[in-house]
Formats: C-alpha cells, sequence, structure tokens
C-alpha cells in the first residue's frame, strides 16, 4: 500500500510473518542499544505487526492466519531451533487505523527481544516508514507481505527526499517485500490499457509523489509499448470541479493515478459525464475505495465502464501450489472464501523460515546478520506466489498485478491477472 494516505480497503477486496540463547561474550550491542545476538540453539522469536482492528482486520488475520500456516507447515522447528510466532497490533483500539506509534512500539519491542531473528510487516507503507530504521538498527529481517510504495526500496519515480537512503542508517538493507511495488503497478496500468485495445490514453494525476510517480511510470512504459500519450494534467485537489479539466480529454481511455482523499472520485465523475463512451482505469489509492460510501465511491452508473489495479491476485489467479494454499487454508481456518492477503502472509513467513534455514547452512550460530543476508541472497524461489527473487533493493522480481471491476453496484471482483511489461 502506498505511503502517503491512511486508506482503509474496508472489505477483503469483497472477492469472495538473542533465546537468541546467547552464548557469553558471544553478542554484540548495536546502535541504539538493541540487541544483536547470535543464536547457539533453543528458541528464535518471529513478530508481525498487522492492524488487528478496524477496517483492516480482515486482510490482517488472513496474514497472520497464512504465516502461522507456513510455520505449522515446518512443524515449528527450523534445524535445532524452535520457532515462536508473536503477533502484534498495529493500530489504535479508539478508531481501528493503523498507526505510526503503535508500529514505532511494535518495532522496538522486537529490536530489544534477544530472541527475534525475524519480523513480518507492516501492512501499510507510512508505518512500514517508521519500523524500517528501528528494525534496520538492529540488523532484524524485515518482510512485508502488502507494501507497495517504492520510495521504501527504490529512488524510482514516486520516491520522496532522501528515499530510500533515509530508511537504513546502517547503510545496508533489511527489508524485503514479496508483492510487487508501484513501479510495477504503473506498468500494469499502461499494459492493461493497450492490452483491452486503447489507441490512446489521457492521465491525471494529484501532484503527490505516489501520484506523480505512477504517472511518470506509465509514461515510459507506454512509449516502450507504443501506446500514445493523448494528455497528462496534474488536477488541483481542491477544486470544486473538473468540468474543465474533462472538456479537454480526446483519448477514448482515461487513467486517473490519484486517492480518494485528493478527490479522485470527482474527477472520475467528471471525466465521465463529458464522455459517456471514455473507458475509466484507476490505481490502488481509489480502487480499495472505489466500491464503498457511494457518496465517496464510484456510482453504480459508472461501474461498467471503470476497472482499477491491486497487487494481490485473487485465489484463483495463482498456480497449482498457490490454489492448493488456498484449498488448505479454507479447510483449517473453515472459510469458504479466503481473502487474498492470506497467501502473501503464508510466503512472507516461509521466506524467512527459508532464509533461517540457510543461514544455519554449514553449522555455526543463526545470527541476525546471516539471516539476512540470506533473505537478500533469494535467487529463483518456487513459491506459492510462483518463481521469484529478492533483488538488492529488497524487492521482489514477480510482475504480476490484479486488475478489478465492480459488480453487484458495490463490491470489487477480480477481473484479471495483469502481466506489467
Amino acid at each position: 500500500m502506498p505511503a502517503q494516505h491512511r486508506r482503509s480497503s474496508g472489505r477483503s477486496l469483497s472477492i469472495a510473518v538473542c533465546a537468541v540463547a546467547l552464548a557469553a561474550g558471544a553478542s554484540a550491542w548495536g546502535e541504539g542499544g538493541f540487541a544483536r545476538g547470535a543464536a547457539a540453539g533453543g528458541s528464535l522469536t518471529i513478530y508481525s505487526s498487522m492492524p488487528e482492528q478496524g477496517g483492516l482486520r480482515d486482510q490482517a488475520r488472513a496474514i497472520e492466519n497464512g504465516a502461522a500456516l507456513a510455520l505449522s507447515d515446518i512443524g515449528g522447528k527450523v534445524g535445532s531451533y524452535r520457532i515462536r510466532y508473536r503477533r502484534l497490533d498495529s493500530s489504535l483500539a479508539r478508531t481501528g487505523a493503523a498507526d505510526e506509534g503503535r508500529g514505532r512500539r511494535n518495532a522496538r519491542k522486537a529490536a530489544h527481544d534477544a530472541t527475534a531473528i525475524g519480523y513480518i510487516g507492516e501492512f501499510n507503507s507510512y508505518v512500514s516508514r517508521v519500523t524500517i530504521p528501528i528494525l534496520n538498527r538492529a540488523g532484524l529481517a524485515q518482510i512485508s507481505p502488502s507494501n507497495t510504495f517504492v520510495g521504501l526500496t527504490s529512488g524510482a519515480p514516486g520516491h520522496m527526499r532522501g528515499e530510500p537512503k533515509k530508511y537504513y542508517p546502517t547503510g545496508r538493507r533489511t527489508y524485503a517485500r514479496v508483492i510487487p511495488n508501484d513501479t510495477v503497478q504503473g506498468a500494469a496500468l499502461a499494459t492493461t490499457t493497450r492490452d483491452h485495445g486503447c489507441a490512446s490514453v489521457h492521465l491525471f494525476n494529484s501532484g503527490t509523489p505516489y501520484s506523480r510517480g505512477l504517472t511518470q511510470t506509465i509514461k515510459r512504459t507506454a512509449h516502450r509499448i507504443g501506446l500514445k500519450i493523448e494528455g497528462s494534467d496534474r488536477y488541483d485537489p481542491q477544486a470544486q470541479n473538473y468540468k474543465s479539466l474533462a472538456r479537454h480529454v480526446k483519448a477514448p481511455c482515461v487513467i486517473q493515478t490519484g486517492e480518494i482523499e485528493e478527490n479522485g472520485v470527482r474527477l472520475v465523475k467528471d471525466v465521465a459525464a463529458a464522455d459517456h463512451r471514455a473507458a475509466l482505469y484507476a490505481a490502488d489509492a481509489l480502487c480499495l475505495n472505489a466500491s464503498k460510501d457511494p457518496s465517496r465511491g464510484i456510482p453504480p452508473s459508472l461501474a461498467p465502464r471503470f476497472k482499477c489495479t491491486i497487487a494481490a491476485l485473487d485465489p484463483r489467479a495463482f498456480g497449482p501450489r498457490g490454489r492448493h494454499f488456498f484449498a488448505r487454508f479454507a479447510k483449517r481456518y473453515r472459510q469458504s472464501h479466503p481473502d487474498p492477503y492470506a497467501i502473501y502472509g503464508y510466503e512472507s513467513m516461509a521466506l524467512m523460515l527459508e532464509s533461517i534455514k540457510r543461514a544455519s547452512t554449514g553449522g555455526g550460530q543463526v545470527t541476525r546478520k546471516r539471516v539476512v543476508a540470506a533473505l537478500f541472497g533469494t535467487r529463483n524461489r518456487a513459491s506459492v506466489l510462483g518463481t521469484y527473487s529478492i533483488d538488492r533493493n529488497g524487492d521482489t522480481t514477480l510482475r504480476e498485478y490484479g486488475l478489478y471491476k465492480i459488480v453487484r453496484r458495490k463490491w470489487l471482483a477480480f477481473d484479471r491477472v495483469i502481466r506489467a511489461r
């Protein structure tokens, strides 16, 4: 999820992860007094930090249960180490919103735990902006199942000043993610419009780093794949309406990269009113809220013309291993329609456990440093998500994004997989 805005996806897309027992003198104390222990055996702890209350609780629980299933699959042990899983809540009881302060507290708790060997989180990119530096100072491997904001790992279009360097005070990367970032999303939006027969597109961005970055990536991809950019406008999020901007749209397809909080739906409505044939596309910042309260979301009358992108894929979109996972998850947790984020929780834990296993290869103690090195050494991993590697920035090499549509007047439903070019 992008970093700038605190967005809730509401319903689960509606479709439906040192005792480091320290030998005397074996540990070093890192910056800020954080333990950087070496495990000689016994128990290790993997923490997760998820918004367990509010609108994201279904996704959070799915991720946590997916992670628990991955740990259960190996009998709760890696070699001679017993692995404990501790779930932490990153949301506020009063509002249910994911909170930077709660995330900071969770990260510090893990960083100061001598048994901690890994951390799964955050769900929200804006919380990861707070927790990554804490865990980086502690040398603790962190894997996110859901962050898409590009600035956490890269200086590609969409990052903000000082990113990503400011998140890694040690100068070494410790954070990775198993879901494609917004650079892939921008390429996916360009790809899907071309594949849908759009001769050209008109782009709108809200001026935020997230929205501008997506627009830049769409333009770059469009040039590469032969998609014409008919026009590109930045809109004022505080404007009363966008009728004058809408009148200048000549392309048969429009891509809106802004957020629902930045008057994004108003823009879509005005464009649709000016051209009753225009096909409407949007990114996840609007997509995740597009089917909620009709007074703020996409109205039912526009639903047939509207599609949007989300990084999470529908359970039916995965290969045999992924579909087998969802069948097992459904049976274990008695859910006929598991939330799509369950598989990303499972893979976050599975990748962490595999990194611990590879860190123990050849004997010796499992240390945080060795686990991080193993994580960033992930190459051609055959997983429930498909085969991927983790690049030097911490990004997955997966390129599939989900395209969604609105059905039954209000629910988001999976349309198809976009393989971003």
